[in-house]
């Protein structure tokens, strides 16, 4: 909680609520909060692969840095 880095640094694919075309890899989404938690959280419009997305010590590290890195070299290795 309180991260958001799976909310920036992932590209998104499938439509979010007021980004029809979904979120390139890198941009903050806009159901960010400045506390950084998702807007949509528990909410039907929250798109399947937010709410699949298990955050896990392995994936994200122990900080916001750590997550924003790893998330991104996945991104990038799944291009």
């Amino acid at each position: 909680a309180g991260c958001g880095a799976c909310c920036v640094a992932p590209s998104i694919s499938s439509p979010i609520p007021g980004m029809p075309d979904g979120k390139p890899a890198g941009v903050r989404c806009i159901h960010l909060s400045v506390d950084a938690l998702c807007a949509l959280f528990g909410k039907p419009e929250r798109p399947p692969v937010c709410s699949a997305f298990k955050a896990e010590v392995e994936l994200c590290g122990d900080s916001r840095d750590s997550a924003i890195r790893m998330l991104g070299w996945l991104e990038q290795a799944t291009v």
